[in-house]
C-alpha cells in the first residue's frame, strides 16, 4: 500500500520555488526536501548550480549501485588499481599500486573516506578512462532528470574546473539512491572505515549527533567551501538537508570546520521536523467534486484522486490550507473509471500549490441517440 501511495505521488507536481519558510543559513546555497515526495520544502539559491566538492561522489555511487543492482556487477568483485588512481591526490582511500580492491571496499573508501584514488579506480574500470566515466555520469544525470549538473571528473575535485550541481539536483539523486537503492543505502551510515592499516572516521560529523540521520556525504575545496548534504528520518518522515558555500577560517587541520559544518546542519534539520509538518488532504477514494459529463447516461461524475493525499508544510499554515478542483469542460461520455478528467490543486500560506491528478470515480457510458438529441436541444449535456 505505501509503495503504490508513493507511486501515486510521483504524478504529483509542485512549484520548485517554495515561499519564505522559518529556515534560515549563513550557507550560500541550501535546501530542504520531503524525501517521500520531492516536495521542495525551503531553498536558499537551491536552483543555482554550484561547486559540489566530493557531494558529487553521489554520481558515481549511483552508476556503481545501479550495476549492482542489475547485476553487472558484484560487492566480491576485485578492480585493479592504476598508476593513474594512486598518485590521485586530495582526501585518500590510500589505493596501493597493482593491487586489486573489492567493490564493497571501494564503496566504503569513497562513502567514510571520501577516498578520491577510489573514485578512480571505479572510474577506470566502468568507463575505460577517468573522462569516458564522466561522459557516463553526464548520460546518466540525464536520464535522471539533473538539469543543473555537469561532470568532468569521479571525484570533485576542481582540477579541471567545471564540475557543477545545484542543491536541487543534488537533494533529487539523494533521494534517488534512498529509494532505488535500498541494499546499498547502509554504507553511508559507517563512522569508520581502516584501509591499509589506516583508519578514518567519517567526515560527516552529523552521524551519530543528530536523531534519525543516516547519511549521506559531505564536501569541501576552496570553490565550493564547506558543503553536506544529509538525510534523517524521524516518525515515518524523511528530510534531505544540502548546505554548501559554508565558509569557515582555515586552521591547520580540518576538525574545527567539520564540527561547525555538522553543527549547521544538525541545528537546520531539527529544525525542519519542528517546523514541518505531514498533513492528511484527502483519503484514498474520497469524493473531492463533480465533473460535468457531456452526452452521457448521466450528466456528472464523481471525481477522486485515487490515493491517500497529504502535503507537507509549515505548522502556522496548516490552518489555511485550500483545495481547488478544476475538471476538464469537454469531458464527453464514454468515460471510463479511473480516467483523468481533471486536477486539484493543494495551496496554504508559505507553501509551493501541490497540483493532484483526479480521475473518475464510475463509469459513465454514452447516451442513445434519442437521450443525447434530447439533452442537445434542452440544454442538458
Amino acid at each position: 500500500m505505501r509503495r503504490l501511495f508513493l507511486i501515486a505521488l510521483s504524478l504529483f507536481t509542485f512549484a520548485i520555488l517554495p515561499a519564505q519558510a522559518a529556515l534560515d543559513t549563513s550557507a550560500e546555497h541550501g535546501l530542504l526536501m520531503d524525501a517521500a515526495t520531492g516536495q521542495v520544502l525551503w531553498q536558499k539559491d537551491g536552483m543555482v548550480p554550484m561547486v559540489p566538492s566530493s557531494m558529487s561522489k553521489l554520481m558515481t555511487l549511483e552508476l556503481l549501485f545501479q550495476r549492482l543492482k542489475d547485476g553487472r556487477i558484484k560487492l566480491t568483485d576485485t578492480l585493479p588499481v592504476s598508476e593513474r588512481a594512486w598518485r590521485t591526490q586530495g582526501s585518500k582511500m590510500f589505493v596501493e599500486l597493482g593491487t586489486r580492491i573489492s567493490v564493497e571496499n571501494l564503496i566504503r573508501g569513497i562513502i567514510t573516506q571520501s577516498g578520491n584514488d577510489a573514485c578512480v579506480v571505479v572510474a577506470e574500470s566502468m568507463g575505460g578512462t577517468v573522462e569516458g566515466f564522466a561522459d557516463l555520469m553526464n548520460k546518466r544525470a540525464k536520464d535522471l532528470g539533473l538539469a543543473q549538473s555537469h561532470f568532468v571528473n569521479p571525484d570533485g575535485l576542481t582540477d579541471p574546473p567545471g564540475q557543477l550541481m545545484s542543491a536541487f539536483d543534488l537533494a533529487k539523486l539523494a533521494r534517488h539512491l534512498i529509494s532505488d537503492y535500498p541494499d546499498y543505502y547502509h554504507y553511508f551510515s559507517e563512522k569508520s572505515f581502516t584501509w591499509h592499516n589506516i583508519t578514518q572516521p567519517n567526515r560527516d560529523l552529523v552521524l551519530g549527533t543528530l536523531p534519525g540521520a543516516d547519511g549521506l556525504k559531505t564536501g569541501h575545496t576552496d570553490a565550493g567551501g564547506y558543503g553536506v548534504i544529509i538525510s534523517a528520518v524521524r516518525d515515518n518522515t524523511r528530510f534531505i538537508l544540502v548546505l554548501n558555500g559554508l565558509r569557515y577560517p582555515q586552521y591547520n587541520n580540518d576538525y574545527f570546520p567539520n564540527i561547525k559544518r555538522a553543527e549547521e546542519a544538525g541545528r537546520m534539520m531539527d529544525m525542519a521536523f519542528r517546523e514541518f509538518r505531514r498533513y492528511p488532504v484527502t483519503t484514498a477514494n474520497q469524493t473531492v467534486g463533480q465533473a460535468m459529463v457531456k452526452e452521457g447516461t448521466e450528466t456528472s461524475v464523481a471525481v477522486t484522486p485515487g490515493a491517500a493525499i497529504a502535503a507537507t508544510m509549515q505548522v502556522d499554515s496548516h490552518a489555511g490550507l485550500k483545495t481547488v478542483v478544476n475538471t476538464d469542460p469537454g469531458l464527453t461520455a464514454p468515460v471510463t473509471q479511473g480516467q483523468k478528467v481533471g486536477t486539484m490543486t493543494v495551496t496554504a500560506p508559505d507553501f509551493p500549490a501541490m497540483t493532484v491528478p483526479v480521475y473518475a470515480a464510475q463509469p459513465v457510458a454514452r447516451a442513445n441517440i434519442f437521450a443525447r438529441t434530447w439533452n442537445r436541444f434542452f440544454g442538458k449535456h
